[in-house]
């Protein structure tokens, strides 16, 4: 909700500056977006009158205006807008002044833009003549008359009279952010009370006394029915004759520009004006389109077709609140009117229209037709019944004031059910026990009737009865939030929450921080990407077209193909990471990801998606290698706790390179997957050097980690170690021998460590050098190496038995 102050002061008075406005109703509970200063970068911007225009000697589409800017000579200008012409007053920029907005075709520059003299096809230009935008105000509410060309002013000032002063321009527009319990804040009005409350004014509401009513009848003109009194509680009608279409007078049109509307002409300026003011809708219809002189407020027909006034043709469904006349639907109910309808330059007799719509009816109406608007928005919050009268009235005032039209007497005024506020019993104690103050019931008093509440009943009971328009005080908590805000969250007394509760965090989160924190430490940065990716991201990694990666939760309503669908894996989010920093030049990466991935419910696919843990690590650099990305693996699983952990190879998996790719298992579980990017993937993605990913089932990481501490007194007895080198066939995995060691060793083995891999001259071609440190040692006894020898003997001819694996000298 725009609000600017100058406006808002014609309903209370604010004697405090902006900042310390702002201030206090931010501490009162209104929530403040921006607060911007119009035109405080406009210099040496005057009021000027075209005096004579010439043609440009050598340009067709440029003109020459001798300008008086209240100086003994008049100022040259060059111009090309099409709408000037003699003796129009005009916005100046002279020689070296400062105006707002950005020139036509260029960015805005800090500060505002520099004007200097200079030459256009040979003429000299000494400044130039400005258009809206160009003194700052946003396409969107510069007015109808102005929307091409030079902003020409309807009315007279003193030639050289500073722009900005002349026409009042300079002044604060503070933007609230309005929560959807308070549409009452919707509106000038609104605001004011909230404001008055805040600093001790009053409030001053606006005129809606009709002085010059005329003899006839708006019941004359009009009837009104309502058949649906759920989805409208309030249909009120006024009538004005002899009208006269023109544009506003300025003070209205820079009412509605800086609340962030367009000025079109006089009744529509006039009906949007009250808009802002009371937050109620209104709208006008021609009365010559009225057929029949009916009103019927009744759902629309399934099927029934309707064009609004945005020319667009609609087809509605029955649970749509249609406004109709005798024969056919002139209005979509709160949300816009029709186009068979509308109010044109030879209107003479207008209807007002003031009602009251359900809030879910026109959410759901507005939804289904894709309109949104300024009434929607309103009607969709809830607005008081009680306005609709009022509102009609002020219509009809600010006609009568502008002189352009004459009010027909009475209303007709449809309200079935009339609206009254409920009466709800507040405690002075619970208040002051839930806020921790000691305030008084004259004080709370105080503060129910500066929000327009009637306070009654006597000692610690108050019925408080708030105004109708105050649809969000229901129940006594909602009282005690009042006195909050308004005594103000700043002096509430500061204490310690009392309870017996105690913090903490899940086993699964624990065990992420944990993962986190490893990966960290061994030099990973953390990142995120986004869940909505594109299904073309599997055919870029080479997944198969039958596998389970492909079965995407696909989004209802995407913003495009590129998220359209909800990842299964976050290979190829990280391999996007890889590439965006390696065509950056980034010589080495190490990042991590730890984000959810999505699969449709296999039992019953209408069912929520499945939702699972993944944890990506991507790495590429002169340093790195399979055996860095292994041993980051290694280490955050040793320091989760997961234990007697294999790694596989695998050389079907089309993401990585074969051959360079393990899959990770514990029993016969399988945790994931790692390896080095395959040469087409990398090509794909970009990625000119090496890289390596690893992707796990974090969840399944879960199930096996282990991160209790337990205490084991120091070993009594010394160990003993055992190294050897075998010569194996190049396809024997180094697991596998793992295994081996450990089974026949498990007596007194306690820990075997592969500490070498050697390929090269001393090793015959088709195999390989592998060599570990065996460490041996009895809890009960010292071991002799007669105990050893047993053992390792043992060892030593399993090899042999099962891998045909041969001693090598070290």
């Amino acid at each position: 909700m725009l609000v600017p102050i100058e406006w808002l002061k014609d309903y209370t008075d604010i004697d405090v500056d902006t900042k310390e406005f702002c201030d206090r109703m931010i501490m009162s509970g209104s929530n403040l977006e921006t607060c911007e200063y119009f035109c405080e970068e406009m210099e040496n911007v005057v009021v000027g009158r075209i005096d004579k225009i010439e043609k440009h000697p050598d340009a067709d589409k440029l003109v020459v205006c001798m300008i008086n800017v209240g100086k003994d000579e008049p100022v040259q200008i060059v111009t090309g807008a099409p709408n000037v012409f003699e003796g129009a007053y005009v916005p100046v920029a002279l020689h070296k002044s400062r105006i707002p907005g950005p020139l036509h075709g260029k960015e805005k520059e800090e500060g505002g833009t520099k004007i200097t003299k200079g030459k256009l096809r040979g003429v000299e230009s000494f400044g130039m003549l400005c258009s809206a935008g160009e003194l700052g105000f946003d396409d969107k509410v510069v007015p109808v008359a102005h929307r091409e060309g030079i902003w020409i002013l309807e009315e007279e000032y003193p030639l050289g009279q500073d722009f900005a002063e002349a026409l009042g321009l300079k002044q604060a527009v503070v933007d609230f952010e309005i929560t959807p319990n308070r549409p009452d804040c919707l509106s000038m009005v609104g605001m004011a009370r909230e404001a008055a409350a805040t600093f001790g004014g009053s409030l001053k509401y606006p005129d809606t006394a009709c002085t010059d009513e005329t003899d006839k009848q708006a019941k004359d003109f009009i009837q009104v029915e309502i058949k649906d009194s759920e989805l409208c509680r309030r249909y009120a009608a006024r009538i004005v004759t002899d009208v006269k279409i023109e544009q506003s007078p300025w003070w209205l049109q820079k009412r509605l520009m800086y609340a962030g509307m367009r000025p079109i002409n006089n009744i529509v300026d006039i009906t949007n004006f009250v808009m802002l003011e009371f937050g109620q809708p209104i709208h006008a219809f021609d009365i010559r389109q009225i057929a029949d002189n009916r009103i019927i407020v009744e759902r629309a027909r399934e099927g029934e077709t309707f064009t609004t006034l945005d020319n667009t043709e609609r087809t509605l469904t029955e649970d749509m609140l249609l406004i109709k006349d005798g024969q056919r639907g002139v209005a979509i109910a709160g949300v816009m009117g029709g186009l068979n309808s509308e109010i044109e330059k030879d209107t003479t007799t207008i209807l007002i229209e003031s009602a009251n719509f359900n809030g879910d009816s026109v959410r759901a109406t507005s939804k289904k037709l894709g309109l949104r608007t300024e009434a929607s928005s309103r009607f969709e919050k809830g607005i008081d019944p009680n306005l609709c009268q009022a509102a009609a009235d002020r219509v009809c005032r600010l006609i009568e004031i502008l002189g352009c039209g004459k009010v027909a007497s009475g209303t007709v005024d449809v309200y079935p059910n009339q609206f009254k506020a409920p009466v709800i019993d507040v405690r002075v104690s619970r208040v002051n026990h839930v806020l921790g103050t000691d305030l008084s019931r004259q004080d709370m008093t105080g503060i129910f009737e500066s929000l327009e509440m009637i306070v009654e009943g006597e000692g610690d009971i108050m019925k408080v009865t708030p105004p109708t328009i105050r649809q969000d005080l229901l129940t006594e908590v909602d009282f005690v939030e009042e006195v909050a805000r308004m005594y103000g969250y700043d002096q509430l007394p500061v204490t310690i929450p009392k309870g017996n509760s105690e913090a903490g965090q899940s086993r699964e989160r624990t065990l992420v921080d944990l993962a986190r924190d490893t990966l960290c430490a061994l030099g990973a940065n953390e990142v995120q990407t986004y869940s909505f990716v594109s299904p073309k991201g599997v055919d870029d990694v080479r997944i198969d077209e039958d596998s389970w990666e492909r079965d995407f939760v696909k989004i209802t309503n995407p913003l495009g193909e590129e998220n359209s669908v909800m990842r299964t894996i976050l290979t190829p989010n990280m391999l996007e990471v890889l590439a965006r920093n390696y065509s950056r030049n980034i010589e080495a990466v190490r990042a991590f990801e730890i984000g959810s991935t999505f699969m449709t419910n296999m039992i019953d696919p209408e069912k929520l998606p499945d939702e699972q843990t993944g944890l990506c690590i991507g790495i590429y650099g002169n340093d790195a290698d399979f055996f860095t990305l292994k041993g980051m693996i290694v280490e955050m699983l040793k320091v989760l706790g997961v234990k007697e952990t294999l790694f596989e190879a695998e050389s079907q998996y089309g993401v990585y390179h074969p051959g360079r790719c393990a899959r990770i298992s514990v029993g016969d579980e399988e945790l994931g997957i790692m390896g080095e990017v395959h040469p087409d993937v990398s090509e794909k993605f970009g990625i000119g050097t090496r890289s390596y990913v690893c992707e796990l089932f974090f969840d399944s990481v879960i199930r096996h980690a282990n991160i209790e501490k337990a205490y084991e007194p120091l070993p009594k007895y010394p160990a003993t170690s055992r190294d050897i080198a075998l010569l194996v066939d190049e396809d024997i995995q180094v697991g596998d021998i793992e295994s081996i060691i450990k089974e026949q060793g498990k007596a007194i083995l306690e820990k075997v460590q592969l500490f070498d891999v050697y390929r090269g001259k001393q090793v015959a071609e088709g195999k390989k050098s592998v060599a570990f440190a065996l460490t041996y040692r009895d809890k009960n006894k010292t071991l002799t190496d007669e105990d050893v020898a047993k053992v390792h003997d043992k060892v030593l001819e399993a090899l042999k038995e099962k891998v045909n694996a041969v001693l090598r000298e070290i």
